[in-house]
Formats: C-alpha cells, structure tokens, sequence
C-alpha cells in the first residue's frame, strides 16, 4: 500500500494541468479535442487517485463528495460517450477548486508534527 501523501500530490498535480489546459478558455475547450482529452485523462487519473486514499484521512473532508468522485471516474472510463464538455466544465471550475483546498489542506496535515 502507498503511502496517501503520494497520491495527495498526484491530485494536485492532476488539477495542475487540468487548470493549465482549461486556461485557454471555454471557446477553446469547446473546439479542441486535445484540450478535452487532456482534462478528461487526468480528470480520470485524479478520480483512481482518490480512490486510493485512505478512508479514516478522506473522513478528514467530509464535504468532499469522495463516492461521486469515484461514480464520475467510472463514467469516464466505463460511459464515456455520456460524457458532455459543459458537464466537464463545470465540474473544472466548480468542483476542482474545493477539492484542491481539502487536498492541500490534508497534506498540511500530514506533515505537521502532532
């Protein structure tokens, strides 16, 4: 088993580059098939990586919604062809914000001395 800090880290930078392709605004997003299989791909990987979190530290963010987070990553993977570029945005600028405090916040955590 890895240790949840790695997988802390591998959110942030998924999030990272899902904020450096959707700098390019929601025009672009819209017209290039690079820019949306960039933010899905690493929208897909950030989703596995929350899932292998451990479940006392996610209890640390409850107002994470950990299991839509993970239902999202199976239609990525699973019902792909459901999946709509507005819903894909939204969630980029709506959804990702929140989860990148909880997860800086939690790796603070981790590496203050208690």
């Amino acid at each position: 088993m890895k240790d949840d800090s790695l997988y802390l880290r591998h959110i942030l930078e998924c999030i990272t580059r899902i904020e450096e392709a959707a700098s390019a605004g929601r025009e672009a997003f819209q017209a290039s098939h690079i820019l949306q299989d960039a933010i899905l791909r690493n929208l897909q990987i950030l989703s596995e990586s929350t899932q292998r979190l451990s479940e006392p530290l996610k209890a640390t963010q409850p107002d994470i919604p950990w299991r839509r987070i993970a239902a999202f990553r199976n239609v990525l993977v699973h019902d792909y062809l459901a999946v709509e570029s507005g819903t894909v945005w939204d969630i980029v600028h709506n959804d990702l914000p929140p989860l990148a405090a909880a997860v800086t916040e939690m790796l603070r955590e981790r590496a203050t001395p208690g």
